[in-house]
C-alpha cells in the first residue's frame, strides 16, 4: 500500500520569513502561515491555526525576496516531523516542507496568483 504525504493551504503570512544558511551552504527560509476557520453548530466561533513552513534552496531565496507579513499565499508541500531535546525534555516539531508557492493578490482592484516552483 502506498501512502500520501501532501499538504495544501491557503492563508496569510504570520511574519516575515527568516533565512538561514546550513553548515553545508544550503539556504532555508522559515515562516508561519495562518489559516482561519469557523466552527459548525449553533455557536459559531472563529479559530486560527498557525503552520510552520520551511522553504529550501530556490524557494528559500524567492520567499526571502517576495514574502512579507500579511501576504496571502497558497502553498503545497509535505509534512516532516522532527524531534529534539531542550532543557532535558524531548520535544517534537511538525513543519511543512514547501514544494510549491503561489503568492495571492487580494485587493479591491486586483485578484491574481503568481506561481513559483522549485
Amino acid at each position: 500500500m502506498r501512502s500520501i504525504n501532501k499538504v495544501m493551504l491557503i492563508g496569510h503570512l504570520a511574519g516575515d520569513p527568516e533565512v538561514r544558511e546550513t553548515k553545508s551552504g544550503k539556504k532555508v527560509a522559515r515562516f508561519s502561515v495562518a489559516t482561519n476557520y469557523e466552527s459548525s453548530g449553533d455557536k459559531k466561533k472563529q479559530y486560527v491555526d498557525f503552520h510552520r513552513v520551511a522553504a529550501w534552496s530556490k524557494l528559500a531565496e524567492v520567499s526571502a525576496k517576495w514574502l512579507k507579513k500579511g501576504m496571502g499565499v497558497y502553498i503545497e508541500g509535505h509534512l516532516r516531523n522532527d524531534s529534539y531535546e531542550k532543557d532535558g525534555q524531548k520535544r517534537t516539531m511538525t513543519e511543512i516542507v514547501l514544494d510549491n508557492l503561489n503568492i495571492l493578490k487580494w485587493g479591491k482592484n486586483e485578484v491574481g496568483v503568481e506561481e513559483v516552483t522549485a
